[in-house]
């Protein structure tokens, strides 16, 4: 990416960091004295970009453990270009630690990108992020910034091993777990798994929610051709690095900024992707709010369910899949040979952070394994990943994903097992005695955006221990909440309005029965509207969850899941940014 495709549009009199440094005045005397004191001369600066690299690295973030290293890698492509390089910290989010759930906190570092963007002398970003919530939220907070933006994926780690078998980072946690609460496994084995499932640097290796994004920030344009499906110890990654450093400094000369990039096209392309790769259910969450943000307000689940009765699962990754991982989609040929493989389905057109459109990007990618990127007329699943239903029981839509569960509960009816915290929930599951048959429907409420709060990734509920000791692994489950990426089965999700501020689920109760129909897209309790009415007379709001802090104003701002939970004051067309700093 040496070679700009487009043309120099800036000059470094224009450049936003020359109204820090450029004029002859007291203030800018205090912004060239105090760059001196760090060590730096006006020859560093003095008519380059200055590249701002926001990088998510933490010592609790073990997925983003070797971006202490990659930024350095950044830095050299920036250097190389003619750029400046300056590293920001940002919050690391990490998905493994992070209480209640790392949801709570996307937003935030949204504005912190956004803020630490405006208000320095920065003329374009590298976004350093993987770990589920990163992409989305420095991508939120780059597209309202405005500045030239170029993310930089963590990449995915290396297959799990225990005892000579492929492990899947979180599939193969839940799998487990159920045979050692079943009694199948040992302690011993539960310990090797432990010690075998994580073996090197980087996001989890199945089609989870980290591999969901970066392929979906990747097909949005923002990123490199094919760095997405570089595991995070290949040689390339580092490579990739530097080029992304070099390509962010043409992108400010061309002033390539993100609302160049994030089209519509580029955002039906996105879910087109998301639905070919058999993609975590988050992406409804951030794509849309990543799409809202970039200024398409009425892009929504309408988008993800067109395109789901249209674009085949081709990418036999776990869990839609049942054998391969990351690190064989990537020699397969990666997310460029997926996205060749479902060209029909893509508006080639599109402008990516190259350059260049996105069919130019993808051109000459082949697939070298039919077997993990599988072709149109052989897919693991005759429609999209994912399914929106409405009903109800969801007026505004939830999710389900069929296909990574069992097929006979595609259609169903059963009564409703309901449960109002988790805490409870989970008791109630490890009872081996508790009355549930595999029929029931188990059911989680008061765990959406307000709720959780902030959406807890509890959406697949573990399955009662009496069900797994009769062989079952599968049932009918229900939430408002979220699931890991990495899970599976035949979990209804994202309920919306959510419970916790009066919507329908709040009304359910135990013994209802419930219906679902994935192929009508449908999902309905069967309790008359003269009972609900009743009901909905006599519901009391839960507590609130926080009286202070950021916790109070999240509560008070977040939108729900079918808006993308961002806060409403963020929203595009809640008013246009104050602009440039002023430079007194």
């Amino acid at each position: 990416m040496t070679n700009s495709p487009l043309p120099r549009i800036r000059t470094p009199e224009s450049l936003r960091s020359a109204r820090w440094f450029g004029p002859a005045d007291l203030r800018s005397f205090g912004h060239r004295s105090r760059a001196m004191q760090m060590g730096w001369s006006e020859e560093d600066w003095k008519g380059k970009p200055i590249i701002g690299i926001l990088n998510t690295w933490s010592d609790i973030n073990p997925c983003h453990q070797h971006f202490r290293a990659r930024v350095e890698d950044v830095k050299r492509g920036v250097l190389q270009a003619g750029g400046f390089p300056v590293e920001l910290p940002a919050l690391a989010l990490p998905e493994n630690y992070m209480k209640p759930t790392t949801m709570l906190y996307r937003n935030l570092l949204a504005m912190e990108t956004e803020e630490q963007i405006r208000s320095l002398p920065i003329d374009g970003v590298v976004l350093m992020g993987g770990c589920d919530k990163t992409g989305p939220a420095l991508l939120l907070g780059a597209m309202s910034a405005g500045v030239p933006a170029i993310f930089l994926p963590a990449g995915p780690m290396l297959r799990g091993n225990w005892n000579g078998k492929v492990l899947g980072s979180g599939s193969d946690s839940w799998k487990y777990w159920d045979e050692l609460r079943a009694g199948k496994i040992t302690a011993e084995d539960w310990t090797g798994v432990e010690q075998g499932i994580a073996r090197s640097h980087g996001t989890c290796m199945t089609m989870g929610t980290a591999s969901t994004m970066t392929a979906i920030i990747e097909a949005l344009g923002f990123t490199l051709p094919g760095f997405s499906s570089v595991p995070a110890p290949d040689s390339n990654h580092p490579r990739l690095s530097a080029a992304t450093g070099r390509r962010i400094v043409e992108m400010v000369w061309e002033d390539l900024v993100p609302t160049r990039i994030a089209t519509e096209a580029a955002c039906r392309n996105a879910v087109a992707v998301a639905m070919a790769m058999g993609c975590s259910t988050n992406a409804l969450i951030h794509l849309i709010a990543m799409g809202r943000r970039a200024g398409h307000t009425g892009f929504g689940l309408d988008d993800f369910e067109r395109l789901s009765h249209s674009v085949p699962v081709i990418g036999n990754v776990r869990p839609s899949g049942t054998t391969y991982l990351m690190e064989d989609f990537y020699y397969a040929g990666g997310i460029r040979a997926l996205m060749e493989r479902i060209r029909g389905h893509l508006d080639t057109t599109a402008l990516t952070c190259t350059g260049r459109s996105v069919g130019e990007n993808i051109a000459g990618a082949k697939v070298t394994n039919d077997d993990v990127i599988r072709p149109l007329d052989n897919p693991i699943y005759g429609e999209g990943a994912l399914a929106v239903l409405h009903g109800n029981l969801a007026p505004d839509g939830c999710v389900i994903k069929p296909s990574a569960m069992e097929e006979r509960f595609l259609r169903h009816s059963g009564p409703a097992l309901v449960f109002d915290d988790y805490p409870s929930m989970k008791k109630a599951v490890e009872d081996e005695n508790l009355d549930v048959t595999p029929d029931h429907v188990l059911v989680l409420r008061n765990a959406g955006p307000q709720g959780g709060p902030g959406m807890p990734e509890w959406g697949m509920l573990p399955m009662p221990r009496a069900l797994l000791k009769q062989g079952h692994r599968d049932m009918l489950r229900l939430s408002d909440a979220r699931m890991s990426g990495t899970s599976y089965g035949a979990c209804v999700l994202h309920v919306s309005p959510e419970s916790y501020i009066g919507g329908p689920l709040a009304l359910l109760q135990t013994g209802d029965i419930i219906e679902i129909d994935v192929a009508a897209r449908s999902i309905n309790m069967r309790v008359p509207e003269e009972e609900l009415a009743r009901r909905r007379a006599a519901w009391v709001a839960p507590p609130p969850r926080f009286e202070r802090g950021y916790g109070w104003m999240f509560n008070r701002h977040i939108r729900q899941a079918h808006e993308g939970c961002d806060f409403d004051f963020l929203k595009t067309e809640f008013g246009a940014p104050i602009g440039e700093p002023a430079i007194y």
